[in-house]
């Protein structure tokens, strides 16, 4: 009977310390009672659904604590999609350029009996068009949901086709110096004058990343990943480069020719006006060196769906000035000053 009457009581309460809510655990106060305590916030990442929890616990990984870090929430996932207006502002770019120089190809077929297209080497001006297209056109596959099959291809398409645009502009600049040391009286480099020194440049300019590329999907390769430490309610999918060593090593030999090409271009700035391609030249190398140079310290500097922006922006940034620099003078003179495009104009013989 009197167990009866003391179980229909209410459970005693402390009168020192109020009840802990949920998001708050409870912290015995020292030299008190075991009924007195205080209430402290759980710690960040972690909850407490219960009142006069014990303990906080953490969330699963891909769910983080709501504002009162009383229940776990979904976190949003990040990555760069064409809805997101980065996203899409960079795909309408990259389209655009594409269109733009698809257009300097057909003007330059279209023309291609002039004296402007022959004396800048016709197929190598095709090739590196071709290469400049599908330049603008490899930046699409940075946008979207990363997959493993597009972190690999996209770093290795990019690599190839932009390596085979350097490879051109290297094989031009060769071209100029060479076609002007070979004007000299009993010059043993007129052997050297013609298409097969350069296509020869090109295929060893591309075999070079070619290689670094297959040993970089071979042995380590790139892979679609969850980065979950960088923001706290955010998972971040991204593509993890697998070696960064080769990742750099890829981006380090598309410099090496670049410079190259700068080097050489630099050095023939000055040669008579029949060979002013080299001008051009030299500014659209500086402007592609100074791109990837400033590449490296803002890719690291950068998070989530801004990184791929700055590999977005780096790969039309470089495609465009060799596009500006090099095609777009030459268009100027078919399109709007055919008075110049003569064989006397471009020698530049006085009558």
């Amino acid at each position: 009977m009197v167990e009866t009457l003391f179980s229909n009581l209410p459970t005693p309460r402390s009168t020192c310390s109020k009840s802990c809510v949920p998001g708050y655990r409870k912290v015995a106060l020292e030299g008190q009672p075991k009924c007195c305590y205080d209430c402290i916030l759980c710690s960040e990442g972690q909850i407490s659904n219960i009142t006069d929890a014990d303990n906080c616990f953490k969330c699963p990984e891909d769910h983080w604590p709501d504002k009162s870090r009383a229940m776990c929430i979904p976190r949003s996932i990040e990555f760069l999609s064409f809805d997101d207006p980065l996203g899409g502002g960079m795909a309408a770019v990259s389209l655009f350029f594409t269109m733009l120089t698809l257009a300097v190809l057909c003007i330059f077929r279209k023309h291609n009996d002039t004296p402007v297209v022959k004396a800048n080497n016709q197929n190598l001006s095709y090739i590196l068009l071709l290469s400049l297209a599908l330049c603008f056109l490899s930046a699409l596959l940075f946008i979207g949901r990363p997959l493993t099959i597009t972190c690999q291809l996209r770093q290795a398409a990019f690599g190839i086709i932009f390596t085979i645009a350097v490879s051109c502009v290297l094989a031009k600049t060769f071209t100029v110096i060479i076609a002007f040391s070979a004007t000299r009286p009993n010059s043993r480099l007129r052997n050297w004058v013609g298409t097969r020194v350069s296509s020869s440049i090109v295929i060893l300019g591309t075999f070079g990343e070619v290689v670094i590329c297959i040993v970089w999907l071979v042995w380590a390769p790139p892979f679609q990943d969850y980065d979950t430490q960088s923001m706290r309610d955010k998972i971040i999918i991204q593509c993890n480069e697998g070696s960064v060593m080769l990742f750099y090593l890829a981006i380090g030999y598309m410099g090496f020719l670049a410079m190259l090409s700068f080097m050489l271009a630099f050095m023939a700035r000055k040669l008579p006006n029949t060979f002013n391609e080299a001008q051009y030249i030299t500014f659209s190398m500086l402007l592609v060196c100074s791109v990837w140079i400033l590449f490296i310290p803002v890719y690291l500097s950068t998070r989530g769906k801004y990184t791929v922006v700055v590999e977005i922006f780096t790969i039309v940034a470089s495609s465009m000035g060799l596009l500006c620099c090099i095609f777009i003078p030459k268009c100027y003179i078919i399109l709007l000053r055919s008075d110049l495009n003569t064989k006397k104009k471009l020698l530049n013989i006085k009558q």
